[in-house]
């Protein structure tokens, strides 16, 4: 007879089949005290692995010609970037290489390190015997670290005894060194005593997790790469408060609090700038929103060709352009559209008429011909997210317009478009977000002196400045306000949506 569990007693059999009952066995103290610990572990874990990108806590710049700029992750996958300031001194044979070569694999070591934390860590959310090997893996991680510093020591050691080491300026340990030491020592010392806390492994246990910490680690990745794609480079906000050069050291001499905000608002050519690029911005933002049915369209009519094979050819030669860099869209254009491109090849050899007009030169109708690149480069994979949406579209609605004598075009406007105008307003309202953000890649390589003025839109004003002109302050000063006005955009309309149909997507 089977036996059914009280849910609100933690400790009442659980029946899973026919005479086999299992009991839920309480947390010992010891359990109980170790789930606090852990969650100290994971949090160094945690502050390790960040530390990493973020040059304060950089613990390799162990010299004056070390760049502050470096964070510890750049240090260990980028040589160049450590010897950048002492290229002569060690074509000189001043300062010795190995010291340098050992600095970097002591950082990759370190690094290493941290992903082994960062394993143990995520084994920490299993059952006791994945917890009891994750603290084995912690443990082993922070000795791994502790050897990585012991290189950096070491490496310290070879530059104080170089032939010249007042080349690399002044030589020590930075404060950071020591954190991580003890952050090292604390990760090795608290797995140690949780190993401890934790019951006695039996030889039938074997390594389980809950379907809940499983999912969470499979986005785990995804989070871990919009950390570093997303959010990190928000640290680089701190240039917009600096006098800075490209190449310089950021140091609070150089702090001018407000000055690029207010100067943006202040310099006339800098406001008159701002303002045509904002026009050229919103004007094709504005062009693509309007034609953001467009890919919609061209996957209802696509979905409605039977011949399969047909189809097929029709989807792939329509998403292939979405692969091709702008490069080489600017590439085919030129042979299209040049001087001696097809077009003008075709007039003068075919039709009698001499022409050598460059159209790619020519600043006319300049918004309504990136609207069209764009649209040929990116129709076909715009589509699949609605080709994908028809599948899901129950089958028995379009059986049941056939029986009450709906054609081909009523059950296309009449489910296929109402099935689809949800995930239409997502993109769209996604579209609203971004409008500020319209790209940059398509109109830097079709940019040239002619049309630069209706041209350039935000993102490439940006680079312009930045990269062009040396005003990295000033380029960021328009990032962040370009940022804080997109994330404005979004909330706003994902409220009107709220409001209009009683959906939102925040």
């Amino acid at each position: 007879m089977a036996i059914f569990a009280n849910p609100s007693s933690k400790n009442s059999p659980v029946n899973f089949g026919n005479n086999k009952v299992v009991t839920e066995t309480p947390k010992t103290m010891g359990e109980k005290i170790s789930d606090i610990v852990f969650w100290f572990l994971r949090g160094l874990t945690v502050i390790n692995v960040i530390m990493l990108f973020f040059p304060t806590f950089n613990p390799a710049k162990i010299c004056e010609e070390i760049s502050r700029n470096l964070s510890l992750f750049t240090c260990g996958v980028s040589y160049d970037s450590v010897t950048t300031n002492v290229g002569r001194a060690l074509t000189r044979g001043w300062l010795p290489e190995e010291a340098f070569k050992l600095l970097s694999l002591s950082s990759i070591i370190i690094i290493l390190a941290c992903v082994v934390l960062a394993v143990g860590g995520c084994m920490s959310l299993g059952n006791v015997k994945l917890k009891k090997i994750g603290v084995i893996v912690s443990a082993c991680g922070g000795i791994i670290e502790i050897s990585g510093l012991f290189g950096l020591n070491n490496a310290k050691t070879l530059l104080e005894n170089a032939e010249k080491p007042e080349k690399a300026g002044e030589i020590f340990l930075p404060d950071m060194f020591y954190a991580y030491l003890v952050i090292a020592i604390f990760v090795i010392l608290l797995s140690v005593a949780i190993f401890f806390m934790l019951p006695k492994l039996t030889k039938v246990m074997k390594c389980e997790m809950e379907g809940k910490y499983k999912l969470f680690l499979m986005m785990l990745p995804f989070v871990a790469l919009t950390f570093v794609f997303s959010y990190l480079p928000l640290y680089g906000w701190r240039y917009a408060f600096f006098d800075y050069k490209s190449g310089e050291t950021l140091t609070m001499d150089k702090f001018v609090g407000f000055k690029w905000f207010t100067q943006l608002f202040q310099n006339a050519a800098t406001k008159k700038d701002v303002l045509r690029v904002i026009k050229n911005t919103l004007a094709m933002s504005a062009l693509g929103i309007g034609t953001s049915w467009l890919p919609m369209v061209f996957a209802i009519f696509l979905a409605e060709i039977k011949n399969t094979a047909f189809r097929r050819i029709v989807q792939t030669f329509t998403t292939i352009p979405n692969f091709i860099s702008w490069v080489l869209v600017y590439a085919i254009a030129l042979a299209i559209f040049s001087t001696d491109g097809f077009v003008n090849t075709f007039l003068t050899n075919n039709l009698g008429i001499p022409t050598d007009t460059n159209y790619l030169l020519s600043s006319d109708h300049m918004w309504i011909k990136m609207l069209a690149w764009g649209t040929w480069k990116g129709l076909g994979w715009s589509a699949i997210v609605y080709i994908a949406s028809i599948t899901g579209i129950d089958q028995q609605l379009y059986e049941a317009a056939t029986v009450d004598g709906a054609g081909r075009f009523h059950k296309m406007w009449y489910i296929t478009i109402p099935e689809l105008i949800p995930t239409y307003m997502v993109l769209l309202l996604m579209s609203v977000a971004n409008i500020l953000s319209n790209g940059m890649d398509q109109y830097l390589v079709f940019s040239n002196a002619v049309n630069k003025n209706s041209i350039e839109v935000l993102d490439l004003y940006v680079y312009n400045l930045g990269i062009g002109n040396g005003l990295i302050p000033m380029s960021t000063v328009i990032g962040m306000v370009k940022s804080v006005i997109s994330v404005i955009l979004l909330f706003s309309a994902n409220g009107i949506s709220k409001l209009v149909r009683g959906q939102s997507i925040v």
